[in-house]
């Protein structure tokens, strides 16, 4: 595929194109954020990447648009895609960042942080013992390239890490990997459970009260996206005592709006979509791999199904 003219769309393009500037390309770039965006624009690129664009932009003009995030629901989620256009998304550090990301909320847990600084400012001693990470089970929800990471980093900790998968087939650092309609008889035995999974015609709504009723007293950890998890069932399984607590990074809209009762729920922990960031330096070199590997019809490691949204 010959590429010449790249257009480059984010609310970082400033710093995008002073990277990209400094590697002497022989390509014509164009940088603009969405609000700039044109028709024009469009139609005199060959490439497009960037990060989230509004569904009335038409992709199918360009050959080729990459995603400088991980996700790609934007652009596929209830639409249809021009199979003649390649589609990309950004593999880097996602797997480590989510991985520790998780690993910190864990953590924080079985050292009962709250409890002790609650105690503190009530100036009261009351020794607990902190639970150990080797005796915990979790579900990771995805097997990909961030569900495995992440399983990588708490399985070398000693935890018994389980995955959820829609072909259920085993990959390393998971002691077990099930399907979606296979897993319900180990769900009981979690401690976490970590959803990775993106969003796709089968995942919109997974966490609903057909898994939260099977579970007591879990964490739950979304790094993946908001609308795989029914709101509400999730506030009903957090009244009912199912989840215990849960950390939310992902919404289903985002921002999210100041009168969702997630915010002031007192065993929510909410943040604004950081497990994950992609930065300029990082975003750049995977598109300039990318793009070395289209033009030298390279296999792409990062190309994304249509079909299967991932």
């Amino acid at each position: 595929m010959n590429i010449n003219h790249i257009l480059i769309v984010s609310p970082m393009f400033e710093e995008i194109r002073a990277i990209i500037e400094q590697q002497n390309i022989q390509k014509q770039f164009r940088y603009v954020n969405e609000e700039q965006l044109t028709a024009d624009d469009l139609e005199w690129a060959d490439a497009l990447a960037c990060f989230n664009l509004q569904s009335n932009v038409d992709y199918s003009q360009v050959k080729w648009v990459h995603s400088l995030g991980a996700g790609v629901d934007r652009f596929l989620f209830g639409k249809q895609w021009n199979e003649q256009v390649l589609l990309t998304r950004t593999i880097c550090s996602f797997g480590q960042r989510i991985g520790e990301y998780c690993l910190s909320y864990i953590v924080k847990d079985l050292q009962y942080h709250d409890t002790f600084q609650m105690a503190q400012h009530q100036k009261r001693w009351t020794p607990m013992t902190p639970k150990l990470l080797g005796s915990q089970k979790v579900m990771i929800y995805g097997t990909g390239e961030i569900g495995q990471k992440t399983a990588q980093i708490l399985s070398s900790l000693g935890m018994d890490v389980y995955g959820v998968s829609l072909t259920g087939k085993s990959k390393d650092y998971f002691k077990e990997v099930m399907t979606i309609d296979h897993h319900f008889s180990r769900l009981s035995e979690m401690d976490y459970i970590i959803n990775t999974l993106p969003l796709t015609e089968q995942t919109k709504g997974l966490f609903s009260k057909s898994i939260f009723s099977h579970v007591s007293e879990v964490g739950f950890i979304n790094v993946g996206r908001g609308a795989t998890v029914d709101e509400q069932a999730l506030l009903n399984g957090l009244n009912e005592g199912h989840i215990r607590f849960a950390v939310l990074d992902v919404f289903e809209k985002e921002p999210l709006p100041e009168e969702n009762p997630l915010w002031s729920h007192p065993n929510v922990q909410i943040t604004p979509h950081i497990s994950a960031v992609t930065t300029p330096d990082e975003g750049v070199e995977c598109f300039l791999e990318t793009l070395k590997n289209v033009e030298e019809d390279k296999p792409l490691v990062n190309r994304v199904d249509p079909v299967k949204g991932y």
